[in-house]
């Protein structure tokens, strides 16, 4: 059974930058063989989809975060980066890492006005 700890959720002020790491274990070469991926809840909101990295590397974002958050993944160590810029009122949330069916516990992302 894969699991996943996320990390790096913390305060900025809005604009800024945070980068969130997830780190998967239970197999090996869990990168390769499926797809990553971050979700985030807000207080009363249901739980949203923010990005996604396949095994081939491609990438993929819903137009709310588009062109602000981008995923890296350390193959070797099985961890999946999500760098975050230009933090809006709008994004903080806890932050999900899902991998193979199952989900970590969340970091918490707040952002300051």
């Amino acid at each position: 059974q894969v699991q996943s700890v996320e990390s790096g959720g913390g305060l900025v002020q809005a604009g800024g930058s945070l980068t969130l790491a997830c780190a998967a274990s239970g197999r090996t070469s869990i990168a390769s063989a499926y797809a990553m991926r971050w979700f985030r809840q807000a207080p009363g909101k249901e739980r949203e989809w923010v990005a996604q990295m396949l095994p081939s590397g491609s990438t993929y974002y819903p137009d709310a975060v588009k062109g602000r958050f981008t995923l890296s993944r350390d193959n070797a160590n099985n961890r999946l980066f999500l760098q975050m810029n230009s933090l809006q009122p709008e994004d903080p949330a806890v932050y999900y890492c899902y991998v193979a069916a199952g989900w970590g516990l969340g970091t918490q992302v707040t952002v300051s006005s």
